[in-house]
């Protein structure tokens, strides 16, 4: 029984070895209060059509990019782009001839980018991804808005009945005292005139 009781000691000593519960804690927590404070990546991408501003995609389906072509890689797009029916011949390089097929915005109809239809073995990895071209897209950051409405500042209230009712009264107190002021400038003004 003792030496039961010691395997299990023992055995508990080994896990709580491999799985050290602070480190894990700080590795999951410490990396959640990173984020809180700003110090992770950017938010999420909303990828727009450049002409028309309508949403094609975001980052969330990202698949890569391609610097020398201008092209990013997305994995799903939104209902805005419109898969054309005609496949054509692409020379990707000067030994890679591809089959493609256009994307098109359905907003305004203006060509966004390609899809593979069929790769060389080197370009096996553009294969049925929606490829963007850079330049006829736009990008934006969610969370990237800076600019905040009068009412949603620090040191602002919303308008509530109790608080229109505070600031009626202090309005009509106001009117009062400037007509009493302005009844007492035109005595003072009728007894210079005498």
């Amino acid at each position: 029984m003792a030496a039961r009781e010691n395997v299990l000691k023992h055995r508990q000593k080994m896990v709580n070895a491999t799985f050290d519960s602070s480190a894990v804690e700080e590795k999951l927590f410490g990396q959640a209060e990173e984020d809180e404070l700003g110090d992770g990546d950017d938010g999420p991408v909303v990828f727009i059509c450049g002409k028309c501003k309508l949403p094609v995609g975001d980052s969330m389906s990202w698949d890569g990019s391609e610097d020398g072509q201008n092209q990013i890689r997305l994995k799903r797009v939104t209902d805005n782009v419109v898969v054309g029916e005609d496949t054509r011949l692409h020379e990707a390089t000067k030994r890679s001839l591809c089959l493609i097929v256009d994307l098109f915005c359905r907003g305004c109809h203006s060509v966004l980018g390609m899809v593979y239809a069929s790769t060389p073995k080197n370009l096996d990895h553009k294969r049925f991804t929606f490829c963007f071209n850079v330049a006829d897209i736009e990008s934006y950051v969610l969370g990237s808005a800076s600019q905040m409405l009068a009412a949603e500042g620090p040191k602002e209230q919303p308008v509530t009945l109790e608080y229109r009712g505070v600031v009626e009264q202090q309005l009509t107190e106001m009117k009062m005292m400037v007509m009493s002021m302005a009844q007492r400038l035109e005595e003072i003004d009728a007894g210079l005139q005498d």
